[in-house]
């Protein structure tokens, strides 16, 4: 009997012991839950921040027509409603991530269980709802076995959490919104624009399979990493494998899908990357101010990079696009030119300087250069600054044919870039002041300084208008009053001329003679009649106009010269001075902000329009008048010109890109090109668009060295027509090709085919014609 009942007695041990292990486990795994759930394994997330995970979401720009312009990003997060997302993509988060997600509470016992038995061979044990937790609450830096357990201790937690306080669509939407696909896309909207160039709601089903692959890794399943496509496209074939298993797809829908390349369409979002980069530049000035001065409820201050705010903007963003489509083509074909004609050129780029002054210009560009401020201000001595402009460097260079790497020394690169024409180009709405389109220049990476705002150019004879206007409202000059064509002297004391003042017209002596309308004079900008009409106005009520019309006259001053265009004006003033002409007399001013709203859409800005009646209807009606002259018979008659001749001359063959342009409709407008061909404008309009364009280099010395190439009407004028050429076609945009509307009982005369009238005021029959001026 005592042999027999040891064994029981020891059988009994054993079991008595398996039982208390059991279940000092079990107690043990629940005290280490309870434990992590009171804090007491590290901080745990509380209920508030359980509902409103702290998160860094990216500011948006976005375009009059709902399209994202750009973002302000520390993590570019955008989030994307569970409406939003396409169902196959939410069938493949499942499918691969998830099986059972919609069956458990934040924890897959069996995937536990499963992970636990053959250790993660046969696949995880991470639910969606623990991914979320991890990517939420939990630091996924720290090593070490025992830091790693208790991190999913706390994930399993918080997972449970999650899953009492949402549902499960918000935690499929939270957590896309939260996953780093790299390459600045965080979140599922941005890696979708990012990697395919689309809004999550246009992913194809193979496109949802492979940003779902890369769920997994983002870095070894990455599709536009050389090294890991081959990775990337196995691991998007086991997605759609799981989607068939799991009876999202059927097989033959399988096998296609697999059977397709894999194909991406990347486009990094940076913050100088994309459309309308100088802009954007423009709007960061705006909200930096405006944060400025609008702090939130509590007293802190907005953050672009972290807030998620909403920039609504005028900005169009297909004519925004057009506008810099136009902008590429003629620049790259007219700096072919330009390098052409500087191969000779033994001071190239710049002309008519000796080389003193060319030293003196390259210092300057020295001294305005980042490297010479980061420099001085870590209290480098100046010879030691300059001595490392003349060491080589590696360095990225732009070039119109892509990015050049290079060795050279940052002061040759000075002498590079300065070779470059560039621009300013502004579209804007006379009626209502809406910005429409915004190029600042060539390209943003490589030129930051920008010339629709920041640059104030000289600006020709596109400022003539604003004295004939001056006259037409003053003094009720008719475009049809005539003047003789000779020398015209504006006596020295008077309106601010030092010495007697006898501007001369742009042929020399072989361009005086007959007798012209103010409309043939601002045609063919005849600088005789332009100051004979100054004479008689004044600068100072030239001055008083243009002030009202929004530009910044501090800097100007009331002398005789300024009717030829002396002074410095930017793009940005010039359209919205223009556009009062277009809008019977009132000016708008331009805006670009509509309104700015915060992550939840409560409005935090409205923009308020501001006008002002500036000249009368009837004055502004007969200005457009007699800027059509301009592009009817003038130095703009190329706009809607099919002239063979034309086509087969040397400047038109060489610098004029996009002709011919053969508009039929009305346009006002006005070229101007400054003194040695250092500026070319042109700036024109129809009844609700006015756009203006300069071209130049950066320093006046950078120019064509004769006036066919170095005239606005062929520097600046074909980016109009190509710019416009293309908003007439596309049939979505609402941009009149009707005439200028004429107000009622008009009393000034503008026909002058009828009659003209001379300074006598006798009426006679005007038939003059003549021909585009090189």
């Amino acid at each position: 009997m005592s042999k027999t009942s040891t064994p029981k007695k020891g059988f009994k041990k054993y079991i008595l012991g398996f039982w208390i292990v059991f279940f000092v486990g079990i107690l043990s795994v629940i005290f280490i839950f309870l434990l992590a759930s009171w804090g007491a394994l590290g901080p745990m997330p509380t209920f508030e921040e359980l509902e409103n995970p702290e998160t860094n979401l990216a500011t948006e720009v976005i375009s009059a027509d709902g399209q994202t312009l750009g973002k302000y990003f520390k993590e570019n997060r955008t989030p994307i409603n569970y409406e939003d997302l396409p169902d196959h993509l939410i069938n493949a988060l499942v499918a691969t991530e998830d099986e059972r997600f919609y069956s458990h509470s934040g924890i897959d016992a069996r995937g536990t269980l499963r992970a636990a038995i053959y250790l993660g061979k046969r696949g995880g044990a991470s639910t969606i709802t623990q991914q979320l937790s991890k990517l939420l609450f939990t630091d996924p830096n720290k090593s070490g076995t025992f830091n790693r357990i208790i991190q999913k201790v706390k994930e399993w937690v918080i997972a449970i959490r999650l899953e009492e306080q949402y549902t499960k669509n918000e935690i499929i939407t939270m957590y896309l919104n939260k996953f780093d696909f790299l390459y600045q896309a965080v979140g599922i909207r941005s890696a979708s624009r990012i990697y395919f160039s689309k809004e999550p709601k246009d992913l194809t089903v193979e496109e949802s399979a492979t940003l779902v692959a890369m769920l997994k890794n983002p870095i070894l399943y990455n599709p536009v990493k050389d090294q890991f496509k081959e990775n990337s496209e196995q691991r998007r074939n086991q997605v759609l494998k799981q989607m068939e298993k799991n009876g999202f797809i059927n097989q033959k829908v399988k096998d296609s899908l697999q059977d397709l390349p894999l194909v991406t369409y990347f486009s990094p979002e940076e913050h100088d990357d994309g459309i309308a980069t100088y802009f954007r530049a423009y709007v960061q000035e705006f909200m930096k101010d405006w944060i400025e001065d609008n702090p939130k409820p509590d007293g802190s201050s907005y953050s672009m990079y972290r807030d998620g705010l909403k920039i609504y903007t005028s900005v169009d963003y297909k004519m925004q696009a057009y506008a810099e489509t136009a902008v590429e083509k003629h620049l790259k074909n007219l700096q072919k030119e330009f390098d052409r004609q500087n191969q000779n050129n033994k001071t190239a780029p710049f002309r008519s300087i000796d080389a003193s002054e060319i030293e003196s210009i390259l210092k300057k560009g020295m001294r305005n250069s980042d490297r010479y401020k980061r420099m001085k201000r870590r209290g480098i001595e100046e010879d030691s600054i300059m001595a490392t402009f003349n060491r080589k460097r590696e360095m990225r260079l732009f070039s119109w044919n892509g990015p050049i790497d290079t060795l050279m020394t940052p002061k040759d690169s000075i002498r590079y870039y300065k070779s470059f024409l560039n621009t300013g180009m502004m579209s804007m709405t006379p009626q209502t002041g809406e910005i429409k389109a915004w190029v600042g220049g060539v390209n943003y990476k490589f030129f930051k300084y920008e010339h629709v705002k920041q640059a104030k150019r000289q600006v020709g004879s596109t400022f003539k208008p604003f004295v004939y206007a001056t006259a037409i409202d003053q003094l009720h000059y008719s475009p049809c009053k005539e003047f003789p064509n000779t020398p015209y002297t504006i006596p020295k004391g008077k309106h601010g001329v030092t010495e007697d003042w006898t501007p001369s017209n742009a042929g020399g002596d072989d361009d005086y003679g007959g007798i012209k309308t103010l409309k043939q004079a601002l045609a063919e900008s005849i600088n005789t009649i332009t100051a004979r009409v100054i004479d008689r106005t004044g600068p100072e009520s030239v001055i008083n106009l243009i002030d009202k019309l929004g530009i910044d006259t501090s800097r100007i001053q009331p002398v005789a010269a300024i009717a030829l265009g002396t002074a410095d004006i930017s793009v940005y003033d010039m359209v919205s001075a223009y556009s009062a002409f277009a809008n019977k007399g009132v000016y708008v001013k331009p805006y670009a902000i509509q309104r700015i709203e915060d992550k939840n859409g409560t409005i935090l800005y409205q923009h308020q329009p501001q006008s002002r009646d500036v000249l009368s209807e009837e004055a502004a009606y007969v200005t457009i008048q007699l800027l059509e002259g301009v592009t009817q018979s003038g130095s703009g008659r190329r706009l809607k010109s099919n002239s063979d001749y034309a086509k087969n001359s040397e400047p038109y063959k060489r610098a004029v890109t996009g002709y011919p342009y053969a508009f039929e409709n009305d346009i006002a407008g006005k070229t101007g090109t400054t003194q040695n061909q250092s500026d070319g404008w042109f700036i024109g309009m129809v009844p609700n668009l006015a756009t203006g364009v300069w071209v130049g280099g950066e320093d006046r010395s950078v120019r064509f060295e004769t006036i066919a190439y170095g005239q606005g009407a062929t520097l600046a004028l074909p980016i109009w027509g190509m710019y416009m050429k293309d908003i007439y076609a596309d049939e979505s945009l609402d941009v009149s090709k009707e005439k200028f509307e004429r107000p009622d009982n008009l009393s000034i005369q503008v026909d002058c085919d009828e009659f003209s009238e001379d300074e006598t005021g006798e009426e006679k029959e005007e038939t003059t014609e003549f021909e585009i001026d090189f």
